[in-house]
């Protein structure tokens, strides 16, 4: 949040620099491209920390299933619960699509067998 707070106020002063520069002050034109850069870099670090948490949510679903205990739910917001949600139905249709009439569960078994052989 606080992130996002900064670059409204980035964007909000560059704004007002844009039209000062149009006006005819040239040396407005290095402060704006740098808040710009900032800008970019405060994007990607928010992307990037985006896309770790939606990882990590993905992950949650291979670990506790289905259902997500109340506990890691709380910390979520709306958005990555809605998230979470839409890629277990997701999960699920393409197991049942996979495998013939049961489906295949690809959330058993998650870790390789310690032995070469296995008795049938």
């Amino acid at each position: 949040r606080q992130t996002l707070e900064e670059m409204r106020a980035l964007y909000e002063r560059n704004q007002a620099d844009v039209s000062e520069a149009k006006s005819g002050r040239t040396d407005l034109i290095f402060l704006i491209r740098f808040r710009h850069c900032c800008l970019l870099r405060n994007q990607r670090c928010v992307l990037a920390y985006l896309y770790d948490r939606l990882l990590r949510i993905r992950a949650l679903r291979w670990e506790y299933g289905s259902v997500l205990p109340n506990t890691i739910q709380f910390h979520m917001s709306a958005e990555e619960v809605e998230w979470f949600n839409r890629y277990k139905k997701s999960l699920a249709t393409y197991m049942r699509s996979v495998g013939g009439e049961e489906g295949l569960d690809l959330t058993q078994d998650l870790k390789p067998p310690k032995g070469l052989y296995i008795e049938v």
